[in-house]
């Protein structure tokens, strides 16, 4: 083999191996290899539809809490509930707003979450390193923002701060039901 052709066969396999590792790092994990094939839950607020433009209140360009929230159809044998909300369109990769799981999945404060206020449970690090609920604050254009809400049969033995890549691995295969909603925001020009 020629020189040439030995650094250029390492030079694209080393590519190759960046490569692999940046998507399995950046590929979102699903705590079920299929989420079609488990039961559906709705998770719905009274400030927007699926789909819809979140209003400006709920951002970093309002009171910047989280929006109401209702979540329906839990199954009966879960014992906890996951919800996690995040921007899929950052340019940096995924960020993730909000991280909270351990909820406890038959609570009926569940049924009307008000804005601004939790449900019980542990929270999770946002993409900022912090605690807590962060809202939408794109830099460009229009991003979707998925408030994604996960029923499982365990609890997670994950203390506070823990972040969504390790509730994520916590909770594979444990997701009896699974629900979400699609929010959208684009900042005014400055």
């Amino acid at each position: 083999m020629h020189m040439k052709t030995g650094r250029a066969l390492i030079g694209i396999a080393f590519v190759a191996v960046l490569a692999g590792a940046y998507i399995a790092f950046t590929k979102p994990m699903t705590p079920n290899n299929n989420l079609k094939n488990i039961p559906a839950m709705t998770i719905t607020s009274g400030e927007f539809a699926s789909g819809a433009s979140i209003p400006s209140r709920f951002t970093c360009d309002g009171e910047d809490i989280s929006p109401t929230l209702s979540i329906a159809g839990i199954p009966k044998d879960a014992k906890t509930l996951v919800l996690i909300m995040d921007d899929p369109d950052s340019p940096t990769g995924t960020w993730d707003h909000w991280v909270l799981f351990n909820i406890p999945a038959q609570s009926e404060s569940l049924h009307a979450i008000p804005a601004g206020q939790e449900p019980q449970g542990v929270q999770g690090k946002n993409s900022w390193g912090r605690l807590g609920y962060g809202g939408p604050c794109p830099g460009k254009g229009i991003h979707r923002y998925y408030f994604k809400v996960y029923a499982l049969d365990i609890e997670l033995p994950l203390s506070a701060g823990s972040a969504k890549r390790q509730v994520e691995e916590e909770m594979a295969g444990h997701a009896l039901a699974y629900g979400e909603l699609i929010g959208r925001y684009q900042r005014a020009p400055r």
